[in-house]
């Protein structure tokens, strides 16, 4: 299960997501995030449900790799949608004692599954396409402005896209780790849930040892290149913008018109 975890994983190709300026990317993730949770009928949320379509198959990444990313919520997604079932104003179809099902809570439950879904596969596009090097300029040049209040924006962006990037590798550690210790016959899938955690202490414990040693080691691989943060930096890879931006942005205003004028002029789920 650690292995199908997708998060911070970066796969190097040629589509067209990979093409486009990180800082355009991050642009336009903030933007979908908005419009999905700006998409109050079925017909909006169609539009967006088929940019984000577009968007999968445009980044040229196994679907596959998508798929995984949601395997690890989808006990949270049905959750939530079954939550939300009850949760209907008007007539109900099927009562039984105090649980209620209406139309309106099948459609509630309905839109906030797709909206987690979308929400889920935009957010894994961004991190399949850009890489940790790209999406770290990125980060330090959105954040330029906050320069003026004396914030050190670039090592912000830093530690935040190395953070990102190491969760594969601490997963990809936990699972040698657990491997090894059901080799030596631990035993951490029977019992209830606080024998389940206790479990996991030989795990936990050599997990950090490793967390630690690696960010020790890291910080001597910046030392030894006479890394001293941003100040006076130079980038061997400037960031710019190209042709398929500027048609990406284009798109999503037209998105952005479309999800409007239906909110206007079609009647709203709940």
């Amino acid at each position: 299960m650690i292995r199908d975890i997708t998060l911070g994983q970066f796969i190097p190709g040629k589509g067209v997501i990979h093409r486009m300026d990180a800082r355009v990317k991050i642009l336009l993730l903030i933007a979908f995030i908005s419009l999905i949770f700006c998409a109050f009928n079925f017909a909006s949320l169609g539009l967006v449900t088929a940019a984000v379509v577009a968007v999968i198959l445009l980044s040229g990444i196994s679907p596959k790799m998508y798929f995984k990313s949601l395997r690890m919520i989808i006990i949270i997604i049905l959750i939530t949608s079954v939550l939300n079932i009850f949760y209907g104003t008007g007539t109900p179809i099927f009562e039984w004692g105090f649980i209620k099902i209406t139309l309106s809570g099948i459609f509630r439950a309905i839109f906030v599954t797709v909206r987690i879904v979308c929400l889920i596969l935009v957010s894994s596009c961004l991190t399949f396409t850009t890489s940790p090097t790209d999406l770290t300029d990125a980060l330090e040049r959105l954040m330029k402005p906050l320069k003026i209040f004396r914030v050190k924006v670039h090592e912000i962006a830093m530690m935040m896209t190395i953070a990102l990037r190491f969760v594969p590798t601490l997963l990809e550690e936990t699972d040698k780790i657990m491997s090894a210790q059901k080799a030596r016959g631990a035993d951490m899938e029977s019992g209830g849930l606080i024998k389940k955690v206790k479990a996991l202490t030989p795990v936990l414990i050599p997990l950090f040892v490793s967390a630690f040693r690696r960010a020790y080691e890291l910080a001597v691989a910046m030392e030894c290149r006479c890394y001293r943060g941003g100040d006076g930096r130079t980038r061997m890879k400037v960031l710019h913008m190209k042709r398929i931006d500027w048609i990406c942005i284009v798109f999503t205003a037209l998105l952005l018109a479309g999800v409007i004028l239906c909110n206007i002029f079609l009647p709203t789920v709940f």
